[in-house]
């Protein structure tokens, strides 16, 4: 029997902390809603400014979820406030270790400790019925696409990568083969994609009626997408969206830009070990992809850590 599996868990309300970004909110929220299909659970969201007072949280919270820099600052001020509220943090707050219950940090991170919980990459939003919903949204246009389908996922700069000219170009090849194996493709650019690589997607493609080029014009398709792709390729840029792709249950291809990943090659590995990632090479082939559930593990590691509070108290 687990430690604390016997206690009784009353309707918790959780309180999910970021400064509102939503690469940030998501991995939060995301560990949130998983694990209200576990205990149960109400879930309020608190929108930081990223410098300045830090706003007051609302009484009786009896969870808090932070992630992202504005919550670390936010963390002593709301654990005065909510001293009997348990608090979770997710990646590596880099300070203030000891204030949180627990941290859910990515492996490659290389945080150790007595709170500390490793998952590969970050929690995020995607289950079954997610995706399946998704899909249903978007079901007439997703009907006009032959298959196979590939979808293409593309990032921008960060602190790692950069999507140089010589980069963009060789990703637009990687593009046209891709599109010239698949019946049809499904890109979707980033708000942090570069114009001119934009610019080019549309003038290649455009026009092609076997392509759904999304650029944030209406609803967004992501989890459509997601859920009628036979292959997913992302820039190896977004680990978010490389971990997202490979909860999908799909293979998944990562795309090269230029740049030193410097402690991301710990996640392409691990993600490469678990079968769920594979580099790009030119051909895309079929293999069973696990479908990783990494967000439900740290749920799981939550629900402990409520039971176990419940029993002490």
């Amino acid at each position: 029997m687990e430690v604390g599996a016997g206690a009784q868990l009353l309707q918790q309300r959780a309180l999910v902390v970021s400064d509102g970004r939503r690469g940030i909110e998501n991995q939060a929220l995301g560990l949130a809603e998983r694990l209200a299909g576990l205990v149960p659970l109400t879930i309020e969201t608190l929108h930081l400014p990223r410098s300045g007072a830090v706003p007051s949280p609302p009484e009786q919270v009896d969870l808090w979820i932070g992630c992202g820099r504005a919550a670390v600052r936010a963390v002593q001020t709301h654990r005065k406030a909510l001293p009997r509220a348990r608090f979770v943090y997710v990646q590596d707050p880099r300070a203030d270790h000891a204030l949180f219950d627990l941290i859910i940090a990515p492996r490659h991170d290389r945080l150790s400790g007595p709170n500390v919980f490793n998952i590969i990459g970050s929690p995020n939003r995607i289950t079954p019925q997610r995706l399946k919903e998704g899909e249903a949204e978007f079901a007439e246009r997703l009907a006009a696409l032959p298959g196979p389908r590939a979808a293409i996922l593309i990032g921008g700069d960060s602190k790692h990568h950069r999507f140089t000219d010589p980069a963009c170009a060789h990703l637009l090849n990687t593009v046209d083969r891709i599109r010239a194996q698949a019946g049809s493709v499904m890109i979707t650019p980033s708000r942090r994609s570069p114009q001119a690589l934009r610019q080019a997607l549309r003038e290649r493609f455009g026009g092609d009626p076997a392509v759904w080029l999304h650029e944030g014009d209406g609803p967004n398709p992501y989890f459509a997408f997601l859920a009628a792709a036979d292959w997913i390729c992302v820039t190896e840029d977004s680990t978010n969206m490389l971990c997202e792709a490979a909860s999908a249950g799909k293979p998944v291809y990562r795309l090269p830009v230029d740049g030193a990943p410097g402690k991301f090659r710990y996640l392409y590995a691990a993600l490469e070990g678990e079968g769920a990632v594979r580099p790009f090479l030119g051909r895309l082939e079929a293999w069973p992809a696990p479908g990783l559930d990494e967000t439900g593990r740290a749920a799981a590691r939550m629900v402990e850590i409520l039971r176990l509070r419940a029993d002490l108290e």
